[in-house]
């Protein structure tokens, strides 16, 4: 659909066919740079601030395709592009409403899909599993706010992302429950009491959310947002993740990952890096 600007399509559709080079190229930050928020973000964590900080950086691309093309080829769940101004491709729901019931599925923790026993790595590995943890406790709470009888349905389900660069797994849970009377049809009130989205920001969210513009020292404007379509009763949305945004005549890509007290620098740097991809295969 087009509506002033913005190209969307939710779900997938088969992209285009196409004759174009991607001409892939990034130019992440140093290991030093990266570890100076990293830092940052991990005296709070000492401090007992937070328990959970989601910290992302944004990164120079280029590549030989427009945002309209990597728009059009790209392969995802849900994707947006507006203008010439930023495209993403978000393999994350944040919230379904179907008939009267409430639907999120956080997603945290990604791996390698090359590497040996790779999903059970991911699930077992103790810094991810208390990530995704303390993510689900999150959206669990949160979901109480508009809906009764919230139960997990699915926990650390696993995820298989193709791309160019290389393929990933990533982990979900489902969180469901039954939208409370007083929020039936009252989108703007249910997502007043959810947002911002619990995966890409982080426990508490209001003191995680003070760390976070100190550490990060960038703008996110659009980028972790929420966007979807709602008909008056059911509601489809996603995490505004795996972004591409213009700057003048720059292209940055901005990703990241949840840090924890047992997170390694190093470990963080490459998730970081592994998140900056397209998905057209």
């Amino acid at each position: 659909m087009l509506i002033s600007g913005i190209l969307s399509l939710i779900p997938e559709r088969k992209s285009l066919p196409w004759d174009k080079e991607l001409g892939w190229k990034i130019y992440p930050e140093t290991l030093e740079s990266f570890k100076t928020g990293f830092d940052e973000v991990q005296r709070n964590l000492r401090l007992g601030n937070s328990y959970l900080i989601n910290y992302t950086r944004k990164t120079p691309i280029e590549t030989g395709l427009s945002l309209k093309e990597i728009f059009y080829h790209s392969h995802a769940k849900y994707k947006v592009f507006y203008k010439d101004f930023f495209v993403f491709f978000s393999p994350e729901t944040f919230v379904k409403i179907i008939n009267g019931k409430i639907f999120t599925y956080p997603m945290k923790g990604t791996i390698d899909a090359s590497l040996d026993h790779a999903a059970e790595i991911l699930k077992n590995d103790k810094k991810e599993k208390a990530e995704h943890y303390t993510v689900v406790d999150l959206l669990r709470n949160d979901l109480s706010r508009v809906a009764d009888h919230v139960k997990v349905d699915r926990f650390q389900h696993i995820d298989f992302i193709k791309t160019r660069q290389k393929d990933l797994l990533a982990m979900s849970s489902e969180i469901s429950g039954n939208v409370k009377p007083e929020f039936r049809g009252k989108i703007g009130s249910m997502m007043q009491q959810l947002l911002p989205a619990g995966s890409i920001l982080g426990a508490p969210k209001a003191k995680t959310l003070e760390v976070i513009l100190n550490a990060e020292g960038y703008d996110r404007g659009f980028y972790t947002g929420v966007c979807g379509w709602f008909d008056g009763q059911n509601l489809d949305s996603c995490v505004m993740i795996r972004f591409i945004e213009r700057e003048g005549n720059q292209l940055y890509f901005k990703s990241g990952g949840g840090i924890t007290h047992m997170s390694r620098l190093e470990d963080e740097y490459e998730e970081m890096k592994n998140k900056i991809y397209v998905p057209i295969h």
